[in-house]
């Protein structure tokens, strides 16, 4: 089965995911949690602004106790620490400033705390209107009236309906669009026109975009609610209502990008094809090489295009379309006119680009990453082996009910042009617990920690060669190594390393991948992708992984790595072939672990064939081997290292319970120094002359007053304190342990 059939099969599956909900939350709760804290932006509200305004926005966080700047790719996006009426920040409030000069588009924001940085999430930054839902439009009574056009930041509750209205002008034509998934939201929207009654006219329940025309003037009513009627919040949107000509194509809005997408679009290409799809036309003949511009619309279309070739020839041809961010499946069929043109005989079909490696089959079973770099797109290579007259035969393979003239195409067909391009996320492995959880990874590193990414590659029309990774812009004390994807393979593993007196730092990396080819050296900018949500039990929900803009890399000293483990000599080691290398390791322990063993694999290219083997966690020392008779590698220079997974007692912020109880204390202090004053203004009341008493009497109201605040502080900082406590009481956590790179260069014999 493709790896990505529609969106309706992914809301199927969705929806079936409920069924694991209580089974998988059963589970979960007799677990450990699993990855150590990292810093997670997990909503802004309101979602988006419009361009050249000033807003407030509220944001929730994870595992963030003070959330620190806001920081958006764009400059032009600015935010500032919102205070209160004393000059004191308001937690998770910030002043937000949108520049006229800032395109209309979606903008990733990142939030700086204790930990480092956190994961993105989306911003949209637009031309219209914008308003904020009011709570309580889940009646037809109280729906929010909506001006044309506008866009609305909202939130679906669970098990309910949201009700909007507009007026309606007949014959005229709305673009009514709930933009969810495209923006990090975990909604799939069903969205319904009705009348002002709320009897439903039109209902599109397989997308985000309705396309309605009016048939009588007056009120109408839009209803949003979620496909399986879940809600809370991760289930935002912005809701868009404009006004278009009857004629008008129907509006491509913005949207994050799916990992699949890094492969395109490959070097060179020109911003818009040569060559248009005829629509009207049964066959159209073009030359090649060919660059053509179509679209899968309506249902079941089948767009055909004829050319003559010549034997020997070989032509590459790719079809983009999900890489385009549509719900397709492009099928291509190549065909050959017989002698007597009698007809066409099959030669070859092409369908998806395969992941280059492996994936999880269902998102969240550990049989692969939960990240899928393959695409139902087509790459591939036709072979010319007669002089004749050819033909594509190109349909979406699932698209016999979609009727969405937006399901583009781009049709390439060239000579070889060899290329690449490359992605990268951060390692993921079947903890000790099972893999029911799939987190988003911002590069957030602990100083003495290691962190691995998985870096693949798509190649194009034949090539085959080593591809170089060149890392710039990192944190003072982090270091990269495991700079390249071997010639012929996949996958390669990036390794990025803080060191144990690595201060703290933000920086924004770059990483570029490079690749000799032919008698040019090509460069592509590294892409990342990460988890939209951190996800604790992946069987109740599918994680969404997506790209991300940058690579922000942060280090924070107020953690520290459980557990260091590098070799004792950072030197490169030099063997031969066929030897049995011994690489002696240095542990610096900072945490309890439950377990004695951390049993360690070898992760590097070429290398994953070495036996696993076992260390002491508590030791001073251990000893990693590597049998080269079983790994075989060729000759030449080589990073690898060590990674298994162990239970750390961790504890969450205990420098925190120190300065919690100072604040107890002062609190307490200030409590007996209420008491004390209102003691004695009450008792200077019983003594004192009549003329004097109403302003006694007030003086022992404002010391009452005072005494009800230095309580309410106590009170609160206790609360605080206990929370802290908790927090901070050992927990155990599985975690990825990675030891520091180790340098082998391998000598022939």
């Amino acid at each position: 089965m493709p790896s990505n059939q529609s969106n309706i099969f992914q809301q199927i599956v969705r929806s079936l995911m409920l069924l694991g909900l209580l089974l998988g939350s059963a589970v979960a709760a007799y677990g450990q949690s699993v990855c150590l804290p990292l810093p997670r932006l997990l909503s802004i509200k309101p979602m988006g602004g419009q361009i050249g305004t000033s807003l407030e926005v509220t944001i929730e966080a994870e595992n963030m106790e003070d959330p620190g700047p806001l920081i958006f790719e764009n400059p032009g996006i600015q935010a500032s620490v919102k205070l209160d009426a004393q000059g004191k920040p308001i937690a998770n409030q910030y002043a937000l400033t949108i520049a006229p000069e800032v395109p209309v588009g979606l903008y990733e924001a990142r939030v700086l705390g204790r930990l480092g940085v956190s994961s993105a999430r989306i911003f949209s930054v637009g031309k219209l209107n914008e308003v904020v839902q009011k709570p309580g439009n889940t009646n037809l009574a109280n729906a929010i009236p909506l001006e044309v056009p506008s866009v609305c930041n909202a939130l679906v509750s669970p098990r309910a309906v949201d009700f909007y209205s507009f007026e309606a002008v007949q014959g005229a034509r709305y673009i009514i669009q709930c933009h969810a998934r495209g923006i990090d939201s975990k909604l799939d929207p069903v969205v319904i026109v009705a009348d002002a009654n709320g009897s439903d006219l039109v209902a599109q329940r397989t997308g985000d975009t309705l396309d309605f025309i009016a048939k009588a003037n007056g009120k109408h009513t839009i209803k949003i609610h979620e496909l399986t009627f879940k809600g809370g919040p991760g289930y935002f949107y912005r809701l868009s209502i404009e006004q278009i000509p009857l004629d008008a194509p129907i509006p491509v809005y913005p949207s994050t990008r799916s990992v699949s997408a890094f492969s395109w679009p490959p070097s060179g290409l020109a911003p818009g094809a040569s060559t248009h799809e005829q629509e009207d036309a049964a066959s159209q003949d073009i030359t090649l090489p060919a660059d053509i511009s179509g679209r899968f619309y309506p249902a079941a279309d089948v767009d055909t295009y004829a050319f003559e070739a010549t034997q020997g020839q070989t032509w590459w041809i790719e079809v983009a379309s999900q890489r385009l961010e549509r719900p397709t499946d492009p099928s291509l069929v190549v065909q050959m006119e017989k002698p007597d043109k009698s007809g066409w005989v099959d030669i070859a079909e092409l369908n998806d680009i395969a992941s280059p490696m492996k994936p999880s089959s269902n998102g969240y079973a550990y049989d692969g990453p939960p990240f899928d770099g393959g695409s139902t797109d087509i790459l591939g290579k036709l072979e010319i082996k007669e002089t004749g007259r050819y033909r594509l035969v190109l349909s979406d393979l699932f698209g016999g009910t979609r009727k969405d003239p937006r399901n583009i195409y781009r049709l390439i067909v060239r000579q070889a042009s060899p290329d690449f391009a490359v992605v990268a996320w951060g390692l993921h492995m079947e903890l000790r617990n099972g893999d029911r959880n799939a987190l988003s990874k911002p590069l957030a590193l602990r100083a003495g920690s290691t962190v691995a990414l998985e870096v693949i590659t798509v190649r194009r029309d034949g090539f085959d060669g080593e591809i170089s990774l060149k890392v710039e812009g990192l944190p003072q004390g982090v270091t990269a190594q495991g700079l390249k994807i071997p010639a012929g393979k996949m996958r390669g593993i990036l390794l990025l390393t803080a060191s144990q007196d690595a201060p703290q730092g933000l920086s924004n990396a770059t990483i570029t991948a490079t690749a000799q080819i032919g008698d040019q050296v090509v460069a592509h900018p590294m892409q990342m992708a990460q988890m939209v949500w951190p996800i604790p039990d992946a069987w109740s929900e599918i994680p969404s992984p997506r790209l991300v803009s940058g690579i922000p890399v942060s280090v924070t000293t107020s953690e520290l790595a459980p557990i260091t483990i590098a070799p004792a000599d950072p030197k490169v080691i030099e063997t031969k072939l066929g030897e049995v290398v011994k690489i002696p390791l240095v542990h610096t322990l900072r945490s309890e672990f439950s377990g004695a063993v951390l049993q360690l694999k070898t992760m590097g290219p070429g290398f994953d064939a070495n036996p696993q083997f076992d260390v002491q966690i508590s030791a001073a020392n251990s000893q990693a081997t590597v049998n080269l008779n079983s790994v075989k590698p060729a000759p030449g220079d080589y990073t690898i290292a060590f990674y298994g997974s162990a239970v750390a007692r961790y504890r969450y912020n205990p420098l925190a319970i120190p300065l919690a109880e100072n604040e107890l204390k002062k609190a307490q202090e200030q409590q007996q120094k209420a008491t004390e004053i209102l003691m004695q203004k009450t008792q200077a009341l019983s003594s004192i002359a009549a003329e004097q008493k109403a302003a006694a009497e007030a003086e022992v109201a404002e010391a009452t007053k005072q005494k009800q605040l230095a309580d309410s502080q106590v009170t609160a900082a206790t609360e605080k304190l206990k929370q802290i406590n908790q927090q901070a009481s050992p927990r155990d956590t599985a975690e990825i342990i990675i030891t520091e790179p180790v340098s082998i260069r391998i000598l022939a014999q």
